[in-house]
């Protein structure tokens, strides 16, 4: 994986270097949306960031795979892709999120790492906080019904980030619930049906 260039060629022995593929990506913003842990949660982050990790051929440097030992002749090329990737992880998250995680010295998976550890670690009283907020949503709370819908949306793919994820029937419970009187004919439809 490490080698920058392959070598391709026809029966007559001439090899033409091929460019490895994390070269091509000139902004991966326009690919991974920014890790925000509200609006981009982290387990929808990381899903497009693997997913692009692996097809431009970098899986490798935030899997726990180690790299070249030292002496290597692919070390320097692995260093040169490991750095990008760097790149990518510390331009792919929320400002709050980089100072928590930037380092002078870093590999990509140490930085992969640490927001992992910022996302996954204390579990428990973040979705202890999550469900309070979850359960407290109202309608009269936001400035609109779309509004009020995206929040529950949201707050619900937080939980799941936390290992506790919200069933859409319970989803459509706990909307129902935050509605204003004016909506009892509506809600009591949606109880009845509980529609996906």
């Amino acid at each position: 994986m490490g080698d920058k260039t392959e070598k391709t060629g026809s029966d007559s022995g001439n090899h033409t270097p091929s460019l490895h593929p994390v070269y091509t990506v000139t902004n991966i913003q326009h690919k991974v949306r920014v890790l925000d842990g509200s609006k981009v949660t982290y387990s929808s982050w990381v899903k497009l960031f693997q997913l692009n990790a692996r097809g431009y051929k970098v899986l490798d440097h935030i899997d726990g795979t180690l790299p070249p030992e030292e002496g290597d002749p692919n070390r320097a090329s692995w260093l040169e892709i490991d750095a990008i990737v760097l790149q990518w992880i510390y331009s792919t998250v929320s400002d709050d999120l980089l100072v928590r995680i930037l380092e002078t010295e870093s590999t990509a998976l140490e930085a992969w790492n640490r927001l992992k550890k910022i996302f996954l670690n204390n579990k428990g009283p973040r979705a202890a906080a999550l469900e309070k907020a979850f359960t407290n949503l109202t309608l009269k709370s936001m400035p609109s019904l779309h509004d009020y819908c995206h929040k529950l949306r949201e707050i619900a793919g937080q939980l799941a980030d936390v290992d506790q994820p919200v069933s859409e029937s319970r989803l459509i419970i706990q909307l129902v619930s935050g509605l204003p009187p004016e909506y009892d004919v509506i809600a009591a439809q949606l109880n009845k049906d509980l529609p996906p």
